[in-house]
Order: C-alpha cells, then structure tokens, then sequence
C-alpha cells in the first residue's frame, strides 16, 4: 500500500473523530486534526510498522489574525513529517483559538520536537503542555509579547555594526 493511503487509513480507521479533513494540493498531503489528539496521531503514526514515521523535519505556526472565522482558529501548528523507510512527506495542521493557544508536546514522540517547540512559544506564544522545558529561546528573559504575532506592534532600531558604533547612521522619518 503506498504510504499516502496508509496514513489515510490508519487517520481514519483510528482517529475519525479527530480528522476534520484532508487536503491534497501539488502533490502535498495535509491533514488537519483537532489539538486534543495530536500526541496520539503522532505517537501511531511513529509506531506503525508500515509507515514508521520516524522523523518531524519542521514544526512551526501561523498567525491567522482577521482570518480566523475562515480557518476555524488564529493560530496554526504545523507539522512537517517524514518517513525515512518510505521517503515519504507530508504534513499535520491544527488550529487554535486566540484565547487559549495550547497544545500538547510531541517531544515524548520525537525529542528534537524540544527546540522547535521552544521557538514556537518564544515567538508566537503558543503553549505546548508537557513540554520538558518550556522557556524562551531566542528573545530575552523578561521579554514581553511575541514578535511573530501579526498584532506585534512594529518597532525601529538603528543598526549598530563595530564599524559605526560611535557614529551610528541618521534616522530618516
């Protein structure tokens, strides 16, 4: 069985309930789930001895802000996913809503989910419960909001190189 019939399978024989729909746009496969049965969806999928879905090359989220009644949520998870006994790709998205942007951490499936998730709720804010060490990664201790949110108030910064510290550019307004 080729493996894009096989996960539709094992999603719609296991998880009925918690596939919302299946999209197949140039050669892509995507399903979206519903955010409670994420850490099961991965976990079979990791387990099944036909696919093995063994690695999670990418996870990283969309700001659907003005957008959200067409996408049934503000925030988007994405999950790129790859069977490296099949080569083959394709992708898991869950929606969230802007009240309460949670998840459930994957990094008990695949530890390198660690970082990735980590710069996710660094950037966008979105909490991935379970997660071993959920803490910001790239921006400051005592930051306040995520940049990557299309809300984010957009701020200026003069550029300072060791070449012009002491004589940095004008500011043009």
């Amino acid at each position: 069985m080729e493996p894009r019939d096989r996960i539709r399978q094992l999603l719609t024989e296991q998880f009925s309930g918690s596939v919302i729909k299946e999209e197949n746009f140039r050669n892509e496969q995507t399903f979206f789930v519903k955010p409670d049965a994420i850490l099961d969806i991965c976990q079979a999928l990791l387990e099944d001895a036909e696919l093995k879905v063994d690695y999670l090359a990418d996870l990283t989220s969309v700001d659907w802000l003005g957008h959200e009644e067409r996408m049934g949520g503000r925030f988007e998870v994405v999950y790129n996913l790859y069977s490296i006994s099949t080569h083959y790709r394709f992708f898991i998205k869950v929606m969230l809503p802007a009240d309460k942007p949670e998840i459930s951490s994957v990094t008990a499936v695949w530890p390198g989910a660690n970082w990735m998730e980590r710069e996710v709720y660094d950037l966008m804010g979105i909490v991935f419960t379970g997660h071993p060490d959920l803490k910001r990664i790239l921006t400051p201790d005592g930051f306040e909001g995520y940049p990557l949110r299309r809300d984010y108030p957009l701020t200026y910064e003069v550029p300072q190189f060791s070449w012009n510290k002491n004589d940095p550019p004008e500011v043009i307004t």
